[in-house]
């Protein structure tokens, strides 16, 4: 994706954007869903379409796709996409009843106006956008929509700011936001909303979580190792989290744009 990271080492990014696939189960058991009002708020220009054709886009191990049946997405109208084999293959086990295809979004494998609305839960900051949103555009049918959700850990709560400095490692790089979609002659104008979310933690679970972030991926064993154990070092010794489970606060930030005719 262009300029996505502009002070990030290209290769760094690449790394970090394909290292999901090894640790694909750890994903689908550790990483939250997203809330039913975000996916609500996300198909609201289309709600009316009947059937409703879906594409999770970027799908992962199926966290959105789940999310998409129990909001009224019927399995038959909705398809998805992943690149990573791993991914998918874990896909294909938590999701059995949804059609999943390989593929990307930079060359999605359905033919033109094939859906209603694209989905991407925590990914389209991976994407090439100058590739990917015309490829969008041309799956989508007239009125279409897409959307992009993202997860964030809520860091005006105090305890969750210092586990974000604490979690930190010797990767990193600036934190890319919806508000960075551009405006373009395929999706000129994205709204945005952001929507309260949270997940049941417990201080290993949420080691665990964080372990599965593409910054933790990359690292070395040692250096893995050792913020897992400063991760699971301060929760257990702060009051908000030390006494087995608790709800990480999570605000969803989601985005979403009308497909532009012609």
């Amino acid at each position: 994706m262009k300029d996505a990271f502009p002070d990030s080492d290209p290769e760094l990014v690449a790394r970090r954007a394909s290292s999901f696939g090894g640790s694909a189960a750890a994903y689908a058991r550790e990483r939250p869903d997203y809330p039913g009002a975000a996916v609500r708020w996300a198909l609201e220009p289309v709600a009316g379409h009947d059937p409703l054709r879906v594409l999770d886009l970027a799908a992962g191990t199926g966290k959105l796709t789940q999310v998409l049946l129990r909001n009224g997405v019927g399995a038959a109208g909705l398809v998805a996409v992943e690149p990573d084999p791993a991914m998918l293959a874990e896909l294909r086990r938590e999701v059995p009843g949804v059609r999943a295809l390989q593929g990307g979004a930079e060359a999605i494998p359905l033919p033109d106006a094939a859906v209603d609305a694209v989905l991407v839960g925590q990914a389209m900051h991976w994407f090439d956008l100058d590739r990917a949103l015309p490829e969008i555009h041309r799956v989508l049918a007239p009125g279409g929509v897409l959307a992009g959700l993202w997860n964030t850990d809520d860091d005006r709560v105090p305890w969750v700011a210092e586990l974000k400095r604490v979690s930190r490692s010797t990767v990193s790089f600036r934190r890319w936001q919806p508000k960075d979609l551009p405006a373009t002659r395929w999706f000129p104008v994205f709204e945005r909303a952001e929507f309260p979310h949270a997940q049941r933690r417990t201080a290993e679970s949420m080691a665990a979580t964080i372990g599965t972030h593409s910054h933790m991926l990359v690292l070395d064993e040692a250096e893995r190792a050792a913020v897992t154990e400063r991760i699971v070092g301060f929760l257990r010794g702060t009051p908000e989290t030390a006494e087995g489970e608790f709800d990480l606060p999570i605000v969803t930030l989601a985005a979403r744009a009308l497909r532009a005719e012609g």
